[in-house]
């Protein structure tokens, strides 16, 4: 029995072989020619960054095409909260809407908040906004999930240490390199 030996797609040829189909395959599903480029891009990027082996070119196009995909939703969810704060921002007074740069910082938080919570199981997301968020009480928490209220602490608990486990890792991003942590 011989064994087919291949060579491993490299990045190169995956970009010269799929990047007009995957851009052509975001453009049809966007309709938008410049957000088919940039995410486009954005997959290939990825791929520099986290580098992946395939096998075969059918493997490689599936994949490419579940990462833009994944692309197409975040985008989507970034426009729909970057719509919401413009709404926010147009329902408010002209005297009390805050500088550009107030916007930008609590639309960057509000994005990560959204990247946070999309991270955690449902129900654990949604106890902590109906808790922390929202102030209700845990019975009312417990009510809504149809859960005990042992479990709504157990799930506000859970995302708070994800919270302070996000909050640490970025502290520790954020050290100059060659600075010493116990993180």
């Amino acid at each position: 029995m011989s064994t087919l030996e291949y060579e491993p797609i490299t990045i190169e040829h995956l970009y010269d072989d799929h990047h007009a189909w995957l851009q052509g395959w975001l453009r049809h599903r966007l309709g938008n020619a410049a957000d088919a480029a940039d995410l486009a891009h954005d997959a290939f990027l990825r791929l520099l960054t986290k580098p992946r082996r395939f096998d075969s070119a059918p493997e490689a196009r599936s994949y490419l095409c579940t990462m833009a995909n994944g692309l197409c939703v975040d985008l989507w969810r970034r426009r729909r909260i970057e719509q919401a704060w413009l709404d926010v921002l147009a329902a408010r007074p002209e005297d009390l809407v805050p500088s550009a740069e107030h916007q930008a910082i609590v639309l960057e938080a509000l994005l990560e908040i959204d990247a946070m919570l999309h991270s955690l199981p449902p129900k654990v997301a949604n106890a902590f906004v109906m808790a922390v968020g929202c102030e209700m009480t845990d019975r009312e928490v417990a009510e809504e999930l149809g859960v005990s209220t042992r479990m709504v602490r157990k799930y506000v608990a859970r995302a708070m240490l994800y919270c302070i486990r996000l909050d640490a890792r970025q502290a520790v991003e954020e050290l100059p390199h060659g600075v010493p942590c116990s993180v």
